[in-house]
């Protein structure tokens, strides 16, 4: 029911009236229920008033001839509770504790939750973060003040889990393997990244001659040089840095050389779950050439096993006997961080015990350059005058292409304690959303990306107060990056948080990069060190970001949630929630 203003005379307020003393107190919506009216002598007349929502009653005493406001409508007395302030001096607070405000003089109130994370009080929102956190003792200060104010506060302690059922199991990262264009090795990775070095090369080969655009983030030695002759002559580019990273993660992790069952594994309860866009595109185009220059005799009977996006997954779980599922994710440059998300669920639900998961790409090849050129989606620049990809940068003008794989062994805990693991973080959550924009560009709003990172701390039973840091997906498009910056500073609110963008060392690993930005926010996590942006000299206005430049930063201590972004080709959307652990 509307609130409809008008001035009467003290005398003529009654019982149920919503009654303002002054405009000031209109304008500022401070109304209060007449409880009660006793005449004191011929001139005043003395109103008991209570807040419409709630709360202690006060006395006024009016001329009768004094004009006052009260509104269009009318309030059952009895309905309006009696509710005394609740002191909060000497009450121990505890994170997780929750807090209830409700300006109780305004009709049209609404509550307004807080909750205690990191020792402070932030509102309980999934929009965004509240900027500003209320200290301990301002929320004491609220209560002392709510009689005065015609507030309500209510405190609600933290309450004392009981035992439960057994539900999902928390799953923890135990393993990590990468091969990408600063080397081979998650060491190899790391120095790179704190030390700021890239990885982007020139395309030197003659069957690049030609094209507008000849610079590339590749791999630095020939992975087919690091296998068994006869395995590697078996499996396409990405499937060789697939195994090589899931040999590295394998052992990292404290396996026996080898696989499941040198290790004492039961096969049945390991899996694979790899992302892929296209795998290895130079086995089809090979094939082709083949065809056309020598004819059907010439095509090899393994081009087409060798050809599908699955190769990768398939000769991990061939090269570790490994038998309880390898699955592959197709969700264009998303495809890695979304194949680490549902290995998270597959161990959660019991369907294995451990998993290997990340992403494998090896798609420089001159058609998808030629492609990305006509899009004109590609940096250009020359790479011995430093990157050329330049995430988030007010002069980025597009991405590097690149190649790689990064694994993580997953497993669940109980598992992993058991036999004594060291264990980097927990993977607790993820999220995905679909822009269902356009079939290549980003939606400018950021809301598909805004509600993949809510989803992605939710599932980690989060809140966006526990976020430390961000390891963004930032390409170096200028589309693409402020999309991705608009939909963090929605979610995560003004507060200084460190973001980070590894493209600028990387390039682009397409469907290989969020398992290789996965194992860097891992080491992140575990080292508490956040790696500089490479290439971006000036940020952007636009982003408005605490991007990490210039040299690594130590992580914050207050929080514990780590979040790895990767958006793909046609609005697919994935975040993974990582946390640290004790």
């Amino acid at each position: 029911m509307p609130i409809r203003p008008y001035e009467v005379t003290a005398a003529e307020v009654v019982p149920g009236d919503l009654f303002a003393l002054s405009a000031e107190d209109v304008a500022e919506r401070r109304w209060h229920v007449v409880t009660h009216t006793l005449p004191v002598s011929p001139e005043v007349i003395r109103v008991t008033l209570r807040p419409p929502l709630g709360g202690v009653d006060h006395e006024e005493d009016l001329r009768r001839e004094q004009t006052v406001t009260v509104a269009g409508r009318r309030v059952d007395v009895a309905e309006v509770p009696l509710v005394e302030p609740v002191s909060l001096e000497g009450v121990t607070f505890r994170d997780g504790d929750r807090l209830t405000v409700l300006r109780a003089v305004d009709p049209l109130a609404d509550e307004v939750t807080y909750v205690r994370r990191w020792g402070a009080w932030h509102r309980d929102t999934t929009e965004a973060a509240d900027a500003h956190a209320a200290t301990d003792e301002e929320v004491r200060r609220w209560a002392a003040d709510a009689g005065r104010d015609g507030t309500l506060v209510r405190h609600e302690p933290r309450p004392v889990r009981k035992a439960r059922a057994a539900g999902p199991r928390r799953v923890v990262v135990t393993g990590l393997g990468a091969v990408t264009p600063l080397g081979v090795g998650t060491g190899e990775l790391w120095d790179g990244l704190l030390e700021g070095r890239h990885g982007i090369r020139e395309l030197t080969d003659p069957e690049f001659d030609g094209l507008p655009v000849r610079i590339a983030g590749t791999v630095p030695v020939d992975p087919a040089g690091l296998l068994p002759r006869q395995a590697a002559r078996r499996m396409n580019r990405a499937a060789q840095f697939a195994v090589l990273a899931a040999r590295e993660a394998w052992a990292d992790a404290g396996y026996a050389d080898g696989g499941t069952r040198e290790s004492g594994l039961d096969p049945e309860r390991v899996g694979v779950s790899l992302g892929a866009i296209l795998g290895d595109a130079s086995v089809l185009v090979g094939g082709d050439r083949k065809l056309r220059d020598r004819g059907p005799r010439g095509v090899s009977p393994l081009t087409t096993p060798m050809t599908v996006p699955s190769q990768a997954a398939s000769q991990v779980s061939l090269d570790l006997h490994i038998t309880g599922e390898a699955r592959t994710v197709t969700s264009a440059c998303a495809s890695g961080t979304e194949a680490i998300g549902q290995a998270v669920d597959r161990i959660r639900y019991g369907r294995v015990d451990v998993a290997l998961a990340g992403g494998a790409e090896a798609v420089v090849t001159p058609a998808i350059m030629a492609s990305f050129a006509a899009m004109r989606a590609l940096a250009e620049g020359d790479p011995s005058q430093g990157s050329p990809s330049r995430p988030f940068a007010k002069d980025r003008d597009g991405f590097v292409n690149g190649e790689g794989a990064g694994v993580l062994v997953l497993e669940s805990e109980e598992h992993a304690r058991a036999r004594g693991a060291r264990i980097y973080c927990e993977a607790a959550g993820w999220g995905l959303s679909a822009d269902a924009y356009h079939v290549a560009a980003p939606d400018p709003s950021g809301d598909g990306i805004a509600l993949a990172l809510r989803r992605a701390v939710r599932d980690a039973g989060g809140e966006v107060t526990d976020v430390v840091h961000v390891n963004a997906h930032a390409t170096a498009t200028v589309d693409g990056d402020l999309a991705e910056a608009r939909a963090l500073r929605g979610v995560l609110g003004g507060r200084p948080l460190p973001v980070t963008a590894l493209k600028g060392h990387l390039g682009h690993l397409q469907g290989a990069a969020g398992g290789v930005e996965a194992v860097a926010a891992v080491l992140t996590l575990h080292h508490g060190v956040v790696p500089p942006t490479v290439g971006c000299g000036e940020v952007d206005d636009g982003i408005d970001l605490d991007v990490v430049r210039d040299a690594p930063r130590r992580l914050p201590g207050a929080g514990d949630l780590v979040l790895s972004n990767s958006f793909g080709f046609g609005g697919h959307n994935a975040v993974l929630a990582l946390r640290r652990v004790a």
